[in-house]
């Protein structure tokens, strides 16, 4: 018998993805995982029934969250990461060699264990990278009492729902600009504005209130239905977000990344906003 699995995010709007082999199917003291195959998206991964990635769009997400704030910052060398236990944001903070130390801080030891074991597609061999600080703990409590600095802090959470829900407080956010160092970048995955615009406002909110420069960019991943997703973007440090065409090109030449889909055009572009989510943001 097939057997389909249906995203759960939200009420009224349903996404169906064919689940050709499941792989796993358990409770772990946290959440709900589920890894299947699927003849498009090869193997993904969901949480609590909403879908966290899949091999065939991964690269889309983990890219933009992670080479934009990078490379417009232009000189980071050391990134803190909250959440992503897939592993794919940290294999693209790796591929940067000016990157010395990478911080991850995850909360449930089983999605790595079972990322490691099953898609290793998505997070290659990332946490054998000696330049892994790697933290099994609460993204908030780390924050809260974190002496470290960090030129870039990405926080690749979960919707606020379940374990994620706390990272989307005033108190987190100002906790997350307390860990950077002047001139830093925070980024933040945000949803889908078009289903999920209270997400992206009370974010915006909160950052606009902490730092000089507070804004979203915009990426289309595919299983992520409802529109182009969007990334929080906040810095005191209010040029970084302008960074010349020509300098974002010189850097990503230097870096000498291999990318699917960032590029310096599609990096500035993504700053572009269209009326209903400029108006989200007004």
């Amino acid at each position: 018998m097939t057997r389909w699995v249906d995203e759960t995010l939200h009420d009224d709007v349903r996404l169906r993805l064919r689940a050709d082999r499941v792989l796993y199917d358990s409770q772990t003291p946290y959440q709900r995982v589920v890894i299947f195959k699927n003849g498009t998206f090869g193997r993904v991964m969901t949480l609590d029934g909403v879908i966290q990635t899949t091999e065939a769009d991964e690269f889309i997400y983990h890219e933009m969250l992670t080479h934009v704030p990078i490379l417009a910052h232009g000189r980071a060398r050391r990134v803190l990461i909250v959440g992503g236990g897939d592993g794919g944001m940290l294999e693209e903070a790796l591929k940067h060699a000016s990157v010395e130390h990478v911080t991850m801080v995850e909360i449930d030891p089983g999605v790595i264990d079972l990322a490691k074991r099953h898609l290793s597609g998505i997070c290659g061999r990332a946490f054998e990278d000696p330049r892994l600080n790697l933290v099994i703990a609460d993204g908030v409590d780390f924050v809260a009492d974190c002496a470290d600095r960090f030129d870039v802090a990405i926080i690749d959470s979960t919707d606020p729902i379940g374990p994620g829900e706390a990272l989307f407080t005033q108190a987190f956010y100002a906790a997350c600009k307390s860990c950077l160092a002047p001139g830093g970048v925070l980024v933040t995955q945000n949803g889908v504005p078009f289903l999920q615009a209270s997400e992206l406002t009370a974010t915006m909110a909160c950052l606009r209130g902490l730092f000089a420069d507070a804004t979203c960019y915009l990426a289309t991943v595919p299983t992520y239905a409802g529109g182009p997703m969007a990334f929080g973007w906040a810095s005191d440090e209010s040029g970084l977000r302008t960074t010349p065409i020509e300098t974002l090109r010189a850097r990503f030449q230097a870096a000498a990344i291999e990318t699917r889909y960032y590029t310096p055009e599609a990096h500035q572009g993504a700053f572009a906003l269209p009326g209903y989510v400029a108006k989200l943001l007004a």
